[in-house]
């Protein structure tokens, strides 16, 4: 998997193409969305990787994101249903798609409730991270910051710049 640190970035930086000025309550609930599908972790040495419920199973998923994206919208909005709901869809959705790219595990469970079957990208680019938090700070944990920068932190950084700029350039 990505770090934590990856993960949240990819959910603030969707926060600032969508919204502009950051909304805090969005911005909260989209870096923890894009969190949120490791939750899993709790399911290690009690349900097996493969097991749709296991590691990199339903909590990133398609229909996951779908199912977190609706709940959260309907809880914490009255306006801008939409674009909130796009928001966390695509943070929670992000997940999935960064630990497809990693160097290690066994796949992502895409399409579970609907096929099993794991799935990673052919651009496996992304040094897989130390769970624990001991862990960052090994060689193997400095190994993946770095790694995150180069993949992870200077895409959105550019995308932040871009922003920024093209924010500035109209006055806001």
């Amino acid at each position: 998997m990505a770090s934590i640190f990856g993960h949240g970035l990819v959910g603030f930086t969707l926060v600032k193409i969508a919204k502009g000025k950051t909304n805090k309550l969005l911005l909260f609930l989209a870096i923890g969305s894009a969190l949120v599908p490791d939750l899993d972790v709790i399911t290690f040495g009690k349900i097996p990787y493969s097991h749709p419920f296991g590691h990199r199973g339903f909590t990133h998923s398609i229909v996951f994101a779908l199912f977190w994206a609706t709940v959260l919208s309907f809880i914490f909005t009255k306006t801008k249903k939409k674009l909130f709901f796009i928001v966390i869809f695509l943070s929670t959705l992000s997940h999935g798609v960064l630990d497809a790219i990693t160097t290690g595990g066994r796949g992502v469970g895409f399409f579970i409730p609907f096929n099993n079957e794991r799935f990673f990208f052919p651009w496996k680019v992304i040094k897989v991270s130390p769970i624990g938090i001991s862990e960052f700070f090994s060689s193997w944990g400095m190994q993946v910051i770095l790694n995150e920068l180069k993949y992870i932190g200077i895409p959105c950084l550019i995308v932040l710049l871009f922003l920024h700029y093209k924010n500035k350039d109209n006055g806001h």
